[in-house]
């Protein structure tokens, strides 16, 4: 498992522009990521069209989102941590300030 953690300049909102991003793309049938599940005020799972696993986010104080990173096989995380700061970088390169990556060890908090 992996947490990101995203840092927003200065007033922006990272959750709401993640998710205002995936709408957009959904709508025009295009992009990789996409939401899986019900609607959940500040919550949102994601899932890779070609990569197993989900990626869940969480909007935090300060405009900060944290995304975890679960694939169903952890030798294949990296692709869904390619693929979402790949999406970051993208889309919100002049709204972030910086990208916190922290591994999780199985059994361990």
């Amino acid at each position: 498992m992996i947490r990101i953690a995203v840092t927003p300049q200065s007033t922006h909102d990272v959750y709401q522009l993640l998710v205002q991003k995936e709408r957009e793309l959904r709508s025009k049938k295009s992009g990789t990521l996409h939401r899986r599940g019900s609607a959940r005020a500040g919550k949102a799972r994601w899932a890779h069209s070609s990569f197993p696993g989900r990626i869940l986010l969480q909007r935090c104080l300060g405009g900060v989102c944290v995304a975890v990173i679960k694939s169903t096989t952890p030798n294949d995380q990296w692709q869904l941590l390619s693929s979402f700061i790949g999406f970051l970088d993208r889309h919100f390169r002049q709204q972030i300030s910086g990208v916190t990556l922290t591994y999780v060890i199985a059994g361990k908090k």
